[in-house]
């Protein structure tokens, strides 16, 4: 049995807090900017019906899953999916290294999610200065986000100076969040953060449900037709493979199930502490922000201004074109832009705040778990590692590193690291054990039918999903078929440094076992 360290354990300090902070965890900038483009994109209404058969048969499943086994490890003080897998696949010395994914895959999403973040922070400012009020179209705004990042020097900026300053606010505000604990840090972080957020939110779709017709020339370009466009089916895409792996990737990234991240939360409640209600609260809850909220303010708005045709092209160009080039547009255009500009960015930053300090959390509870080290050693440890390879990112942005980093750990991770929980959690751990573990404590019965969902239909999904995503996406990605010329060294230095850090975890999870087990031999 893993070793119980002696140092008291960390714990939330209320349920509401525990789901406060999956909620936040999940809530990040895929929710307001991509799950819109993915929607238009993908057959509008009729997105739905895929989208709500994968929350039902791909989501939930994976939220109970690390909900529960999260716990469950936790009452081994296993916080991180090495030691986790371990105390759920006992006999199997390997499985531990199946969990080094877990670390890996939130690191490299932390890497350059803190820097996109930082983006959000500048343009707040940028939002109340006026910095970008000279920008009245979408090549002007797009060459703003160009300079802003240092791929461009232009009448805006002449360097990278002003980017990197909010890169190193925003990395400050992520270090001493989980610096202060979990309790004190993390959980007091989410629930302000949650509450401001929502507030935002709501303030922001009540502003766009009452712009009315701006245009008098252009009496169709309105919100309800905004709303038709997104919502109103077109069932013919319902027969293209790539609309439902669509919808199955976006709840991958909506519910942030398959990082690791939720394994690591759970595994700080107590024993009886309820999951299965909890897991559905927050899921919950991270759907009400996307589909209501999200799914009313983008979109609609944009077509208020650009009408159908332009507002397709805004979609075709990306959750980063709608996010910083046409909704900072389309607020100009608004009585008190300034102020609900602002709001915007603000709320997508505390968004990706709640995220980021959450994939922080498994490579720090690792070194606590493993190497019995104090959280202010271990955060100090993870802050100076991923500072510098924040560097890559952010000096390399234009040549592909970010992309590369989002591919293998923001996509290839995360497919695989859910095979493996679902393949333990039902076929090793036992569906019987695993079934009686998540009811227990629990507040509610979930139906009998997700046992076989959990043990045949979750399992039979991934692999659909890996094998279509191998063939359309991975292999030609492999193969570097779609990068150009000038990219591929980048993108092969990047390659290189991200199997150099998954090495540097698996040896120190060999490092770790090693000295856990000798101590356990001198006793």
């Amino acid at each position: 049995m893993a070793e119980r360290r002696k140092a008291p354990r960390e714990a939330w300090g209320s349920r509401l807090g525990v789901i406060l902070a999956v909620a936040g965890s999940a809530i990040g900038l895929g929710n307001f900017l991509r799950f819109p483009v993915q929607a238009a994109k993908n057959g509008g209404g009729a997105f739905m019906i895929p989208y709500f058969i994968s929350f039902l048969l791909l989501g939930l499943p994976l939220m109970w899953i690390e909900w529960t086994i999260g716990r469950f490890g936790g009452g081994f003080e296993r916080s991180t999916a090495p030691g986790i897998f371990e105390t759920v696949w006992q006999k199997n010395r390997f499985i531990k290294y199946f969990g080094v994914i877990g670390i890996f895959g939130p690191t490299i999403i932390f890497i350059y999610y803190t820097y996109i973040e930082s983006w959000l922070l500048g343009y707040s400012v940028f939002a109340l200065t006026g910095k970008y009020a000279s920008c009245a179209d979408q090549t002007s705004m797009a060459g703003f986000l160009q300079g802003y990042q240092g791929l461009v020097r232009n009448e805006h900026f002449s360097s990278i100076g002003t980017a990197y300053l909010f890169f190193l606010i925003t990395f400050a505000v992520n270090v001493v969040v989980v610096w202060v604990g979990l309790r004190a840090g993390i959980e007091r972080v989410c629930k302000l953060g949650m509450l401001v957020l929502f507030a935002f939110a709501i303030m922001i779709m009540v502003r766009v449900l009452t712009l009315g017709t701006p245009d008098p020339a252009q009496p169709e370009w309105n919100v309800d037709n905004g709303f038709g466009f997104l919502w109103n089916p077109r069932w013919a895409d319902l027969k293209l493979a790539r609309v439902w792996l669509a919808a199955a990737g976006q709840i991958f990234f909506t519910l942030s199930v398959g990082f690791g991240v939720i394994l690591t939360y759970a595994s700080y409640l107590r024993k009886r502490d309820d999951v299965a209600l909890s897991g559905l609260t927050a899921s919950t809850a991270n759907e009400v922000a996307e589909v209501i909220l999200a799914g009313s303010i983008v979109i609609p708005a944009a077509f208020v201004f650009f009408g159908p045709q332009g507002t397709m092209e805004i979609a075709e160009g990306g959750a980063f074109n709608l996010g910083f080039v046409t909704m900072p547009l389309v607020l100009q255009k608004v009585a008190f832009g300034q102020f609900f500009a602002f709001a915007w960015f603000f709320l997508l930053f505390i968004a990706g705040v709640t995220s980021s300090i959450s994939l922080a959390m498994p490579a720090i509870a690792f070194l606590q778990d493993e190497f019995n080290l104090d959280r202010k050693t271990a955060c100090i440890l993870f802050a100076v590692v991923t500072f510098n390879l924040c560097q890559v990112v952010i000096f390399f942005n234009g040549h592909g590193a970010l992309d590369e980093m989002d591919f293998w750990g923001g996509t290839f991770c995360v497919v695989v690291f859910a095979m493996v929980e679902v393949v333990l959690f039902a076929w090793v751990f036992g569906m019987d054990k695993a079934w009686s573990e998540l009811h227990s404590g629990s507040d509610i019965r979930i139906p009998r039918i997700y046992r076989f969902i959990i043990k045949y239909v979750t399992p039979l999904f991934l692999v659909l999903i890996l094998g279509f995503w191998f063939v359309q996406e991975g292999w030609p990605t492999l193969l570097l078929e779609k990068t150009p010329t000038e990219k591929v060294p980048f993108v092969i230095g990047t390659r290189v440094l991200l199997i150099d850090l998954f090495v540097a975890l698996a040896f120190l999870v060999w490092l770790a076992w090693r000295k856990r087990e000798s101590t356990e031999a001198t006793r």
